[in-house]
């Protein structure tokens, strides 16, 4: 069975002389969630825009559940797609249960689930109350709630979080996780890295309609090679030169040393430091989303290969 959500084959995308889009390529499965990151104007918006057949490509092809999003199909390939977009607006003076129930029966489904996904959202309580009075995380859950009318096997949701405190961006993330167990496949937009990489299957970093990179955040870090930094406490500078790992160190703020070491190097070094009767506390980090986007960010203009 083809479990091949979205395809992209070599898809450019042209508005007179600006390239928003060039030579895209992607595969998304069912239940994976692509983390989709780049500035303003890097072509995100498009290439969403695109997936939901707004747009016709100026070149190459695009496959949404098995047909092309502008064909014949386009009716029910909507039908299978939630779309949260940035700036969510909804009639203010309507409650949270009659914007859902109307957008139900935009999409010719039973009114009769609305009150089942608001709790799932965690709107249950608000359900009653006109949605002027809610708050940005409660409009954005009632976005979200809108996107998954329907059970949809692809979700684009674009800068969701945006504007979310804390515990509202916790909870958001818990809805995408549930969605990916149940099969449905998202494509994340955002300009907000921290806290991302543990909800996102795979990512894609564009510049300029330039794919950066692709690949899992696994793979993108060997291909990027950064190094590990690793943090120590209860040693000294002098317990360092004592191990030859003086040139390695890189912060010594707060009582806690740091050291960057490539990954070659990373057993060698972690058994130097364990066996070192004065050490209290190490961790490791490998690089963050962040560190990752913006190495890929500064490498020199070009569009990269998928990491492998």
């Amino acid at each position: 069975m083809n479990n091949i959500v979205v395809s992209l084959d070599q898809v450019h995308m042209h508005f007179g002389q600006v390239n928003a889009l060039n030579g895209l390529d992607l595969t998304l499965y069912q239940g994976e969630v692509l983390g989709l990151f780049g500035h303003n104007g890097a072509g995100k918006t498009t290439l969403m825009k695109l997936i939901l057949g707004l747009f016709e490509p100026s070149q190459g092809n695009i496959s949404v559940l098995g047909s092309a999003p502008t064909s014949s199909a386009a009716a029910h390939i909507r039908q299978n797609i939630g779309y949260l977009p940035e700036n969510v607006s909804f009639y203010g003076q309507l409650s949270g249960h009659e914007v859902l129930s109307y957008f139900a029966q935009l999409k010719n489904i039973s009114v009769s689930k609305v009150s089942k996904l608001l709790a799932e959202v965690g709107l249950d309580l608000a359900a009653k109350r006109k949605v002027k009075t809610y708050s940005k995380g409660m409009r954005q859950r009632l976005g979200l709630a809108q996107a998954m009318l329907g059970s949809p096997k692809l979700l684009l949701l674009d800068e969701p979080t945006v504007g979310l405190d804390p515990v509202a961006t916790h909870d958001f993330y818990q809805s995408v996780d549930r969605l990916k167990q149940q099969g449905c496949a998202v494509i994340l937009c955002s300009h907000v890295l921290p806290g991302v990489e543990h909800h996102v299957s795979k990512v894609m970093i564009l510049s300029q309609g330039q794919m950066l990179a692709q690949g899992t955040i696994g793979e993108l870090r060997h291909q990027a090679n950064l190094p590990i930094i690793v943090k120590s406490q209860g040693l000294t500078i002098d317990d360092l030169k004592l191990l030859d790992l003086e040139q390695h160190v890189v912060s010594t703020a707060h009582g806690t040393l740091e050291l960057a070491i490539d990954h070659s190097q990373q057993l060698d070094v972690l058994k130097k430091i364990a066996s070192h009767q004065r050490l209290t506390q190490f961790e490791m980090l490998h690089a963050s989303l962040e560190k990752l986007y913006l190495h890929y960010l500064n490498q020199p203009s070009q569009s990269l290969t998928e990491a492998s």
